[in-house]
């Protein structure tokens, strides 16, 4: 009986040794060939993804751009490999909301004073005519509190300051309602999905409250009660495994424009993928409910067969994602979208270009390409998956900038990642004003996230991350926005780190934000800066690459600003801070500034 026993305990732990999963053979059969060598310059090292937490890897598995190389594994092989890579274990802690707000949430309020969405406004200028503060005040910004995200390593939701409260995403899929003053939190809401975008705020018909809403990169939009968080409606918008929702949807008269981008440019790495069938979108949900009203394509062709000159299977048209926040025009009721580049070799004239669609219906009106035949994938770095012509991957990241201009004409501004800003007529079908150089451009250069616009001048950041020989990563510059003309130039500030190093570079990727008189801009070496738009020169610099102890309890850290911008409203400056990729420093914190910190 006892040696029964023994040899049933040893057959159990023999089976359970065999069931556990290899992370380290399946990184090296699923991961290695990108991230253990020198591919391209977007690839992350396996040191940087080292330096991420288990959760994050292996949502980057399931649900963003490594999906296409998971395929067909299971969720525990998954885990095995985020534990391997990471050398950490997953968190066991059950999470709990830490500093929960004393009693119940009030009404929420949208005013003049708020920031709502990704612009501001429906022109996305990202200017705040109303900061509750002044330039001579800047100066005397102090940090107020520090709010901390569990298990994560890059920042990337911009937060949305509506009345006294701030809602923001996570790369967790978790969404907060903070407020203001004391960063205390009203509620959370679990999205299923890293949520990237920033959040849209609104009045919808048939509700006597508002509603914030946002997308994830399941390409879920999400509706819910700004005051309490509770779940008022969730709908798929596109169902192609490689799409997302990066750019915040805009609200506008009871609906809301969604925009539909992609990672299937990543996807294209397999070689065995069949590249592509993604197009990007823009689609039209009513506010109220959810059901969709429009949904127009920015490829007008559906996908067709065929062969590439090596005779391997590949689909096209294809690509044209948009990343960014669709703009209002309401004076012509027209919504504007800018587009990425083309995924293979079938030539559109959509991609790398800004769209113009019919607000009511979504019939496209009219497209204003600025560089044709920018044909790209991830692939072509391995030699696979890569179209004949190939293209310099110098797509838009930014939305546009809508503004009017003296003797009633107006103008939309448009950052490339080239390095141009483009200053084109919205009433004469995208026709070029303008084009100014800024950067020297490169696939995470020139001006990447976002730009501003006050009512003379559009304010442009420099990436230039990875520019190549020459490059002179950051810089801010003020351009007419009649004329084009540079106003004034700063460069980037001398570095104080040791080259070569995580975050020691100037790189100025994240989207920048303006008040009257200044203009605030985050780096990837961490600082956050605020500049004269009289002059360019800095009046307010913080370093935010620094430990924090935070509202909520959680280890806060911050790291390299990226992506997402700052938002301004009632007195008070807010910003992200972390962002471990492309070798930027990780973090975990979003940030609040007021006049003394009081």
């Amino acid at each position: 009986m006892k040696t029964a026993s023994i040899l049933l305990f040893a057959a159990a732990s023999i089976a359970a040794y065999a069931a556990t999963p290899d992370g380290e053979a399946l990184y090296k059969q699923r991961c290695g060939a990108c991230h253990d060598t020198k591919g391209q310059a977007r690839m992350p090292s396996r040191d940087e993804i080292s330096q991420r937490t288990p959760e994050f890897i292996y949502r980057a598995m399931f649900e963003g751009a490594m999906m296409t190389q998971s395929a067909g594994i299971s969720n525990e092989e998954g885990r095995a490999i985020a534990r391997f890579v990471t050398g950490k274990e997953f968190s066991t802690a059950k999470e709990e909301i830490a500093g929960k707000c004393p009693g119940n949430p009030g009404a929420v309020r949208l005013t003049d004073t708020s920031w709502n969405g990704w612009g501001n406004d429906p022109g996305n200028s990202r200017y705040q005519p109303k900061p509750g503060l002044t330039s001579a005040d800047v100066p005397k910004l102090k940090l107020k509190w520090a709010f901390g995200f569990a298990d994560e390593t890059v920042r990337s939701a911009q937060p949305t300051v509506v009345g006294d409260r701030v809602f923001v995403g996570s790369s967790s899929g978790a969404i907060y309602s903070l407020d203001a003053k004391s960063g205390c939190v009203y509620w959370r809401y679990d999205a299923g999905a890293t949520v990237r975008t920033a959040i849209a705020v609104g009045k919808p018909a048939g509700r006597s409250g508002l509603v914030a809403y946002f997308g994830d990169t399941r390409s879920y939009v999400h509706a819910v009660d700004a005051a309490t968080g509770k779940a008022l409606w969730k709908v798929q918008v596109e169902d192609h495994p490689s799409s997302r929702i990066t750019g915040a949807p805009s609200f506008y008269n009871g609906r809301l424009y969604v925009p539909v981008s992609s990672i299937e440019e990543a996807s294209a790495m397999v070689p065995t993928y069949e590249c592509c069938k993604f197009r990007g979108s823009v689609v039209a949900l009513d506010g109220s409910s959810g059901k969709q009203i429009w949904k127009t394509f920015s490829v007008t062709d559906p996908p067709q067969p065929y062969k590439d000159a090596k005779g391997h299977q590949q689909w096209g048209p294809a690509g044209a994602a948009i990343w960014s926040s669709p703009t209002i025009d309401v004076k012509k009721k027209v919504v504007y979208a800018a587009t990425g580049n083309s995924y293979t070799g079938v030539s559109i004239n959509t991609s790398n270009a800004v769209l113009a669609f019919d607000l009511e219906t979504g019939s496209l009106l009219w497209s204003s390409q600025v560089l044709p035949k920018d044909n790209f994938t991830m692939g072509c770095g391995r030699g696979v998956n890569c179209p004949e012509e190939r293209g310099p991957d110098l797509d838009f990241g930014t939305s546009t900038v809508l503004r009017d201009l003296p003797g009633g004409k107006r103008v939309l501004v448009a950052g490339q990642k080239s390095g141009i800003l483009w200053g084109l007529d919205p009433d004469q079908r995208g026709k070029v004003l303008w084009q100014t150089r800024l950067g020297q451009g490169s696939a995470l250069g020139g001006i990447e996230w976002g730009h501003s616009a006050d009512g003379q001048n559009a304010y442009a950041a420099v990436s230039d991350l990875f520019g190549g020989r020459g490059a002179k990563p950051g810089g801010i510059h003020a351009v007419n926005l009649a004329t084009g003309e540079k106003v004034w130039s700063t460069p980037a500030p001398a570095l104080n780190c040791a080259p070569g190093s995580k975050g020691c570079t100037g790189a100025q990727s994240a989207a920048i934000s303006t008040m009257p008189g200044v203009v605030f801009s985050g780096s990837v070496d961490g600082h956050f800066r605020a500049y004269s738009t009289k002059t360019g020169d800095i009046i307010w610099d913080f370093n935010t690459v620094q430990d924090y102890q935070t509202v909520n309890g959680v280890p806060g850290k911050g790291g390299s600003l990226d992506s997402a911008g700052p938002t301004i409203a009632n007195g008070m400056v807010f910003t992200n801070s972390g962002y471990g990729m492309w070798q930027g420093l990780p973090g975990n914190v979003l940030l609040a500034f007021s006049v003394d910190g009081k």
